[in-house]
C-alpha cells in the first residue's frame, strides 16, 4: 500500500526535492540523489509498497531488494572507481525503506565521516543526466 506524503510512494515533486528516477527494477527504484558531491550517489528505495522496516519483507523480498543495492554499487564502482561506498538506511522521519549509496575517494570529500544527507548544493540537468546515463549503461542485474 502507498503513503500520502512519502516522496518515494508519491513520486512527483515530492521525489524532485532530492532527486531523479533514473530507472526500476521489479523491486526497487534507483534514484540519483542531486547532490553529486560524491559522483555517482544514488538511492535503491523498494517499490511495491510502503515499507518502513527491511525485517518487514518476506526473504525473497528481502533478497531481492539486497540484490539490486549490490547491482546498483558495482555499476557505481564500475562506473566511478571509488575506494569505498558508504551505505546509509535511515528512516526517522521518512519511514520508507530505501538504501544511500554514497561513494567515497581518499583524501576526497567527507572520507573518514559521516556523509551529508543534504546540501542544498544541486548538480546541473546536465550533470544527473549524465550520471543517470553513466549508471545505466554500467548496470548489470
Amino acid at each position: 500500500m502507498k503513503k500520502d506524503g512519502c516522496p518515494y510512494c508519491q513520486k512527483g515533486e515530492f521525489l524532485a526535492k532530492f532527486g531523479v528516477l533514473a530507472f526500476e527494477t521489479e523491486t526497487s527504484e534507483v534514484i540519483v540523489f542531486k547532490e553529486q558531491k560524491h559522483k555517482g550517489r544514488a538511492i535503491v528505495a523498494y517499490k511495491k509498497d510502503h515499507v518502513a522496516e527491511i525485517t518487514d519483507l518476506s526473504d525473497a523480498e528481502r533478497n531481492a531488494f539486497m540484490k539490486d543495492v549490490s547491482d546498483v554499487a558495482k555499476a557505481i564502482q564500475k562506473a566511478y572507481n571509488p575506494d569505498r561506498i558508504n551505505y546509509g538506511a535511515y528512516g526517522d522521519s521518512l519511514g520508507h525503506l530505501h538504501i544511500h549509496l554514497v561513494p567515497k575517494w581518499k583524501d576526497g570529500y567527507e572520507w573518514g565521516g559521516t556523509f551529508l544527507m543534504n546540501t542544498n548544493e544541486y548538480a546541473s540537468d546536465e550533470e544527473l543526466e549524465e550520471v543517470i546515463k553513466t549508471l545505466k549503461a554500467n548496470y548489470k542485474a
